[in-house]
């Protein structure tokens, strides 16, 4: 009774009056731009602002209503751009956002976020720790990456469907998003246990075989096999692999070094230089993980922090820290968990695909849970453990959303088909329901963590 009465606390009261203020008050608006020729010359910039601001506010509330019921905050952001996408308010589609290409503009914004996010979560931990948990990682990531791909292709095979797109499915629902479990055990506190650094770890390689997965899937889809084929596979896995020895080498001599000399110069270090140059080297190795690796731009922004946690100036890394975590959590990843609503529709989800589409999602489950977690157990995690990097591993999020857009432009999948819906919506429930699920498995022990850093990640703004 308590914890529902402190949902209508006079600050949720306010906020959420706010919110109805607002989209009451802009439907009422139009009104003054309702001519074509209005709409002609709207400066995009300014539309642009009401839908950041609605979507900070529509953030900040879920996230509270969230915490007031004892669930992790990422879980209200993620429903709250469910009910501000095109299932329920359509928000990006009013009249009064007219003539900006929102969507994409905030789409990139989210990109961003979940950039800094990883490389905020690379600050946090150690190298020397997620090699501790090498051998779990690489068992969790091989066997989290094969059991999904073969549960799916005997779940979609005997149901009639090509081997194609049965290969391609599996693929998508090999992937992991770590971005979202990251973000939840950053809030628990557990993100500096053994279990966070064997996510971090087995995310990493997960990360890798996937894309390295969907890269033989269009091959063999396209009739190839041949040589050449072959050979260009090859040279997929030596520059995906090269890339990310070559970043974590450069990481971890270079990029400390270079922030001390410019911590050595006070013209360039004065007025936030070290924490502009650290997001420099965010951004940078970001851009170099998908341009010259091949692998996921977070996964190099990721490295890029790995690398910066290794400062000696606990002065120089505290700033980074502090700034990094404010730009980012202010802004930027309460856009990124509130776009992955803002993109999906359930209100068009075919009613006589459910069942078919409960079956991949209990398959989803299960398949993440029993492959990641099996691997941990064989890694030498007690099953406890296991289980823990199994649940942490069950969201898809943005990384199943690239694949299957992969699998759609390429033709293995059919956009209108039942398989395309199905695999949509499960990547959609595995990415609600994993902050949930990871917040049970960890919620038996007390909170290890006392650090600062984590707490301000946490609840900023309260």
């Amino acid at each position: 009774m308590n914890r529902l009465s402190g949902l209508f606390s006079p600050r949720l009261f306010m906020l959420a009056f706010t919110m109805i203020w607002l989209l009451g008050g802009s439907q009422l608006s139009v009104l003054a731009a309702n001519t074509g020729d209005q709409a002609g010359g709207v400066n995009p910039f300014i539309p642009l602002m009401f839908a950041l601001g609605i979507i900070l506010l529509a953030s900040r509330t879920g996230g509270a209503l969230a915490r007031r019921l004892n669930q992790p905050r990422v879980l209200g952001q993620l429903i709250v751009g469910l009910v501000l996408g095109p299932t329920v308010l359509d928000f990006l589609h009013w009249e009064i956002l007219q003539g900006a290409d929102l969507q994409q503009t905030i789409k990139e914004f989210a990109e961003l976020g979940v950039l800094l996010l990883m490389f905020n979560i690379g600050l946090e931990v150690h190298l020397s720790e997620l090699a501790k948990v090498g051998k779990v990682a690489v068992f969790a990531g091989v066997l989290g990456v094969v059991v999904p791909v073969a549960l799916t292709a005997a779940v979609l095979l005997p149901a009639g469907y090509a081997w194609q797109p049965a290969l391609f499915a599996g693929v998508t629902l090999a992937a992991t998003s770590v971005s979202i479990s990251a973000q939840v055990l950053l809030e628990l506190g557990y993100l500096r246990t053994k279990e966070g650094n064997a996510l971090l770890a087995t995310a990493l390689i997960d990360d890798v075989l996937a894309i390295l997965a969907v890269s033989l899937t269009l091959v063999l889809a396209a009739g190839g096999g041949g040589e050449s084929d072959l050979s260009q596979l090859l040279v997929i896995v030596v520059q995906m692999a090269g890339y990310i020895i070559v970043a974590f080498l450069a990481a971890w001599y270079l990029l400390p070094r270079a922030l001390q000399w410019i911590q050595g110069r006070p013209e360039l270090a004065q007025a936030y230089g070290i924490p502009i140059f650290a997001l420099a080297s965010a951004l940078i190795f970001g851009w170099s993980a998908e341009y010259l690796g091949g692998v996921a731009a977070i996964t190099g922004a990721f490295i890029a922090g790995v690398g910066l946690s290794k400062l000696q100036n606990r002065n120089m890394k505290r700033e980074i820290e502090q700034t990094m975590s404010h730009l980012a959590y202010v802004f930027l990843v309460p856009i990124f968990f509130v776009d992955v609503g803002l993109e999906t529709d359930l209100s068009s989800f075919p009613m006589e695909a459910i069942p078919f589409m409960l079956i991949l999602l209990l398959m989803a489950v299960i398949s993440k849970v029993f492959g990641a977690g099996f691997g941990a157990l064989m890694g030498g995690f007690n099953l406890r453990e296991a289980l823990r990097v199994g649940v942490c591993m069950i969201s898809r999020g943005e990384v199943g959303l690239i694949i299957i857009s992969i699998g759609l432009s390429s033709g293995i999948i059919d956009g209108g088909s039942e398989l395309y819906a199905s695999l949509f919506m499960v990547i959609l429930l595995t990415t609600v329901l994993t902050p949930p699920l990871v917040r049970w498995v960890f919620q038996t022990e007390q909170n290890p963590s006392d650090d600062p850093m984590i707490l301000a990640a946490s609840t900023t703004g309260d």
